[in-house]
């Protein structure tokens, strides 16, 4: 921000209230030379209690993860936001496991700022995992699905 440009603590407090429910770790929003970024360390968002019987399995998606990152077939968020595999609530996903899809074809949403933005496969192919669930927040960069 420029040393003459007021701080709009509206906007700073919507874009922290997106973070809480979100559950993201950082959100940017620029407008012409204006830009706000509000981020919370790692502790904050690290506050999640989960019951006792799920902690051994949520220790192997992490490696899991680093390995479909990598995959070439993986589809990666392009933003910060909430993914959607339906259009819309009770509606049949855009797609399954096992689909085969086209270049182009919409495979989710991902809602950030209160926009949805279609998730469009980069390519044809079958998919072959879906790794985020309806509801989740994702990161940038972050592996949505693999399409073989």
């Amino acid at each position: 921000m420029g040393t003459n440009t007021p701080i709009d603590s509206e906007s700073v407090r919507a874009l922290a209230a997106l973070l809480d429910e979100t559950n993201l770790t950082e959100i940017e929003y620029a407008v012409g030379d204006v830009r706000i970024r509000v981020a919370r360390t790692a502790q904050a968002v690290a506050y999640h209690p989960a019951p006792s019987h799920t902690a051994l399995p949520q220790a192997q998606p992490g490696a899991a993860a680093a390995s479909d990152a990598d995959h070439p077939g993986a589809v990666t968020s392009p933003m910060v936001g909430v993914t959607y595999l339906a259009p819309e609530p009770g509606a049949p996903k855009f797609v399954n496991a096992g689909d085969i899809v086209s270049e182009g074809q919409t495979v989710m949403l991902i809602e950030a700022m209160k926009t949805f933005n279609p998730i469009r496969a980069p390519r044809a192919g079958k998919v072959t995992r879906i790794l985020v669930t309806d509801g989740q927040p994702v990161e940038f960069g972050e592996p949505l699905l693999i399409i073989e």
